[in-house]
């Protein structure tokens, strides 16, 4: 069966270009040109994916997926907007986004995001996770951090800095054995980035429970 699509984008020549493409990809897709079309479509039909752009008629493609989010509805959902700033792409996350592309884009680059974020909707249904408390899962083979089923995207040291811990859950891992995880043979290892590291992980988990202890290293404490 092949994936439903609903794709959300008021460019009349960008949306036929990308129509076109997923139809020829497989996928069924359904096209609308304003928020208010793509809300009462996402409520009235199970999609797959959700595609939006952000700049549309009728009101805007963060507020829209904010209060899809707010009425339960979690189908994975990539943005597509010429919006790229830093804050642009925080507010996005914050909206409950699982993907962000910037526009211009290849493609090419959409149907993998889009693969991509097929595979990880099904394999989650089976995948082991580690239960952070607080509604937090860190899912161990794909390294994925969720908060309250919303995707958490963290830099990729912090990654594996946080799967590290995990895996030697109460033993403490040496800076040594952590600089050896997290840098590549010709990157400097910093002990000031490690500790901003650390320091992000305990804003989102607590702060008790990684430890420190000098010429031991850190540990993730967890009964």
């Amino acid at each position: 069966m092949s994936a439903k699509i609903l794709l959300l984008e008021d460019d009349l020549s960008l949306s036929e270009i990308v129509e076109e493409f997923l139809l020829d990809e497989g996928y069924e897709v359904s096209l609308v040109n304003d928020a208010k079309e793509a809300l009462d479509l996402a409520y009235e039909k199970h999609f797959d994916i959700w595609i939006f752009d952000v700049k549309v008629p009728n009101g805007d493609g963060f507020s829209l997926l904010k209060e899809l989010r707010e009425a339960g509805k979690d189908t994975p959902t990539i943005f597509l907007t010429s919006l790229n700033t830093s804050m642009d792409f925080k507010e996005g996350f914050e909206a409950g986004c699982d993907d962000y592309i910037k526009k211009p884009f290849e493609l090419v680059e959409l149907s993998i995001r889009i693969e991509n974020l097929l595979k990880r909707s099904f394999a989650h249904k089976s995948e082991d996770f580690e239960d952070l408390g607080n509604g937090i899962k860190f899912f161990l083979k794909s390294k994925l951090l969720y908060n309250n089923d919303k995707l958490c995207p963290l830099p990729s040291k912090e990654v594996k800095l946080l799967s590290l811990l995990l895996q030697n859950k109460n033993r403490f891992i040496s800076t040594e054995r952590i600089f050896e995880e997290l840098w590549d043979y010709d990157e400097e290892p910093s002990e000031l980035s490690l500790r901003a590291y650390v320091k992000n992980l305990r804003k989102l988990l607590g702060k008790d429970v990684i430890v420190n202890q000098r010429g031991k290293g850190y540990c993730y404490v967890r009964s």
